[in-house]
């Protein structure tokens, strides 16, 4: 996820969009601990995907504009 389009969201859709990252992010951890999965970078993309959108909540929170 581009740093843009996370901007572009509302805090709605940033709550949502973060619970939704956390969801797939504990599935593959599921399945990475059963042995089925495909992908291991995906993880990585899922926890900078989560710190990115905590980041913009966080900025939103203290009133500062996005660099």
């Amino acid at each position: 996820m581009r740093p843009q389009e996370i901007r572009a969201l509302s805090d709605v859709e940033l709550q949502a969009r973060l619970r939704s990252v956390q969801e797939e992010l504990f599935n593959l951890r599921f399945q990475m601990a059963i042995g089925q999965l495909q992908n291991y970078n995906r993880l990585t993309q899922l926890k900078r995907d989560i710190a990115r959108l905590k980041t913009e909540m966080r900025m939103r929170e203290l009133g500062r504009e996005s660099a």
